[in-house]
């Protein structure tokens, strides 16, 4: 069977069970406290809980070099680990950054690269600690970022139960916008093409919305880098709960429903790359959360006791709406 069949979720299933059933791998129980399956694996170390993630950008899958510059790819690699931490409501300590390059590479691009990479490191406390730099036919950027929990306590996403509200940070379907707007070459007015291009390739790790979660009690986040309904379906799922969305209460930008129209529900529901916290508890405690929170809270619908994994999406009536587009798959 062909990974392309099998699918990235089935795939990181087969790997995730292949693992728990090797031998030694069941060595340390007591200190694995997360495994394959979430935001960052998590471990209990003398002092501590550690987290751990990683992720890659690939030339012309992830990321084009006609449309990025060498800077914003920097900033981008390291943001789009630092939401993993966020989402588990962690902080960041250390970072590993793999690079493979074309030899043909310019040594001021490279540098571009470390000074958004380094911009963002200092705005959250991170320190770059080393790395690997091969080369290949294409630009792959590899971050591993290390950083730990708030005592003994984590988001996780296996944690929701029926009759949570859903809810979410800031606006959704921004960055599919912007990424539409580059690959297209959609014109806009200078503020609408600046905002759309900053949320692809310019996010912000919501790491203080993480911690304001935490300390008000919410158990149950992911970060949406799939897609609303992809991630929240990953919750459900590993949760064991179905969930209702109401399609009118979803926060998007007005930029986006100026600049899109009506594509700008489906860009909301299944773009990804938005990194803001999904999110689910008990009302009065998402709602005292959200008032702790700087940026926009919105609660979109709520836990069910359905089948699992099956997400209802409805409109101000109450009737169905079909979602079109449910998030990025790799396979």
């Amino acid at each position: 069977m062909k990974v392309g069949e099998v699918g990235e979720f089935g795939l990181i299933d087969l790997l995730a069970r292949k693992v728990a059933g090797a031998p030694g791998q069941s060595s340390r129980p007591d200190r694995l406290i997360i495994g394959i399956g979430d935001d960052t694996a998590a471990w209990r170390c003398d002092s501590a809980i550690e987290l751990a993630t990683v992720d890659s950008l690939v030339q012309d899958i992830h990321f084009s070099l006609e449309t990025a510059t060498w800077r914003e790819l920097g900033w981008k690699s390291l943001a789009i680990n630092l939401s993993d931490i966020a989402a588990m409501g962690g902080v960041p300590g250390y970072a590993l950054v793999a690079l493979d390059l074309p030899e043909d590479t310019e040594v001021e691009d490279v540098t571009a690269l470390y000074e958004g990479m380094l911009d963002l490191a200092g705005r959250t406390g991170t320190a770059i600690a080393g790395g690997n730099i091969s080369g290949s036919p294409v630009v792959s950027i590899t971050v591993t970022v290390i950083g730990s929990g708030r005592g003994d306590k984590l988001l996780r996403r296996s944690t929701a139960r029926p009759g949570d509200v859903i809810a979410v940070t800031g606006h959704l379907g921004t960055a599919a916008a912007g990424l539409e707007m580059l690959t297209k070459k959609l014109a806009f007015g200078p503020e609408a093409t600046g905002y759309l291009r900053d949320a692809f390739l310019h996010p912000v790790p919501r790491l203080d919305e993480g911690r304001v979660l935490i300390e008000n009690g919410i158990a149950t986040a992911i970060d949406i880098s799939d897609g609303l309904i992809a991630d929240l379906r990953h919750i459900c799922e590993a949760s064991r709960v179905g969930a209702r969305v109401h399609a009118d209460k979803l926060p998007v930008h007005q930029t986006v429903k100026d600049s899109f129209g009506e594509k700008a529900l489906e860009l909301a529901l299944g773009g990804g790359e938005d990194y803001e916290l999904l999110f689910t508890g008990a009302a009065d405690t998402v709602a005292r959360a959200g008032a702790a929170m700087a940026c926009p809270v919105t609660v979109i619908g709520e836990i069910t006791g359905g089948k699992t994994g099956h997400i209802d999406l409805v409109n101000a009536a109450g009737r169905a709406v079909k979602a079109d587009r449910t998030g990025w798959r790799h396979f």
